[in-house]
């Protein structure tokens, strides 16, 4: 069996954003020469998700205007975290977008349903952070 690790990194400009990654994660499934096996990708950061979803951009405002009536950015003080950092509402938001995915390989491609794509998303921009890229396989 052989394993491949990568680590992307992401610098979002805004607080919150969703990007498409997944010719990211392409590229390091040619890279790794595994046509067979499992591919996992993991937000490093605690205030950032990975999750699979379709591309298009109404559901991703949906999906801000959700997240946002869950879990408010503001008033920062309704947040017990919130202290040092005002951030209390993107561990929430993480915690329901999710930290990783496992996408199946065969052939050589990542084994998709119809319109899923990989997605970053972050809630807690601004700053420097990574996505884990592991694969695993023959």
């Amino acid at each position: 069996m052989k394993s491949y690790r990568k680590e992307l990194y992401f610098q979002i400009k805004s607080r919150r954003e969703f990007v498409n990654i997944t010719s990211d994660v392409e590229i390091c499934l040619r890279e790794s020469g595994i046509k067979e096996g499992l591919c996992l990708v993991n937000a490093m950061h605690i205030t950032a998700s990975v999750f699979i979803n379709d591309n298009e951009s109404g559901l991703h405002q949906d999906f801000e205007n959700w997240l946002e009536k869950l879990a408010p950015e503001k008033p920062y003080s309704q947040y017990h975290h919130n202290g040092a950092e005002d951030n209390g509402d993107a561990h929430l938001k993480r915690t329901i977008m999710g930290r990783e995915v496992v996408v199946a390989i065969t052939a050589g491609r990542l084994d998709f349903g119809p319109w899923e794509q990989i997605f970053y998303g972050e809630f807690d921009g601004k700053r420097k952070k990574r996505v884990l890229v592991k694969i695993i396989g023959e």
